[in-house]
């Protein structure tokens, strides 16, 4: 099985005194084209005007981002779901992971990264700023795409991807039964059920976190979907696009907090 997420913009700084390396990284197929995109971001932070622009920033953040891919070569390192922070990675809280949960987070859970392409959970990785909208010398989507696209075709069991649409785009999913796009849904109070969006990000982190302590791999889709079902979550195969499930959560407003209270009533 594997869990992919969406990176996050904000990032943790610090780390271990351990330069980036490529060979301790998931997914080795991936090292050349890592090796050329750190090559032309780091180039690129040559000139801090033109990184600004190609990175979209605006003045407030462009020199400490331009700054941190500058040093991407030299950077301390930190294991991927704990470089990342934001709503969905607040609600992972992988920092209280125990030991037992590490390994599994390790084997299971995947970052699609617009700088390194696929990086497993505990992969050290420095802070950088890349998006997957990010001009370089060509498209991101074009590196990455179909290199990402064959290392997940050769994934078996269950792949549930929650990634963004943009980042789900540098590396496709394959075709077959079992690999699934999740789509976060609410239902108010009269029973309508509609696209989750504030709170999309952080019903994604806590419904992985589950996944985590669960702690056990699927090798189908029932499989996924019968455990779900016992834990109390209402996932299901969607009824009008082929290959997604559809996670409905109950609609709530107010704090992200208050949504973490409900889902997790919810479900226990």
């Amino acid at each position: 099985m594997l869990l992919l997420l969406p990176p996050s913009e904000t990032k943790r700084d610090g780390g271990a005194d351990v330069p980036l390396a490529f060979e301790p990284l998931g997914f080795p197929a991936l090292t050349s084209t890592r090796s050329a995109v750190v090559d032309e971001t780091v180039a690129m932070s040559a000139s801090p005007d033109a990184a600004a622009r190609a990175l979209k920033l605006g003045p407030k953040h462009a020199a400490a981002e331009v700054e941190r891919n500058r040093v991407l070569r030299s950077a301390p390192t930190l294991p991927a779901l704990l470089r990342y922070t934001g709503v969905l990675y607040d609600a992972l809280d992988a920092d209280s992971f125990t030991a037992d949960q590490w390994r599994f987070a390790a084997e299971s859970v995947a970052v699609q990264s617009a700088l390194l392409g696929l990086v497993r959970a505990a992969d050290p990785i420095p802070a950088y700023r890349l998006s997957f909208d990010s001009r370089l010398s060509t498209s991101l989507k074009k590196r990455w795409s179909a290199v990402c696209a064959e290392e997940l075709a050769s994934v078996d069991g269950v792949i549930l991807d929650l990634r963004s649409e943009g980042y789900a785009a540098l590396g496709p999913l394959p075709a077959r039964e079992g690999a699934h796009y999740l789509r976060v849904l609410a239902r108010d109070e009269s029973g309508t059920v509609r696209a989750l969006n504030h709170f999309n990000k952080q019903a994604k982190g806590l419904f992985t976190r589950a996944l985590v302590e669960h702690g056990e791999h699927f090798d189908s889709t029932d499989e996924l979907l019968g455990w779900a079902k016992g834990e109390g979550y209402e996932l299901s195969r969607s009824a009008d696009r082929a290959g997604e499930l559809d996670l409905v959560v109950p609609e709530v407003t107010g704090t992200p907090g208050k949504l973490t209270a409900v889902l997790r009533a919810s479900v226990r």
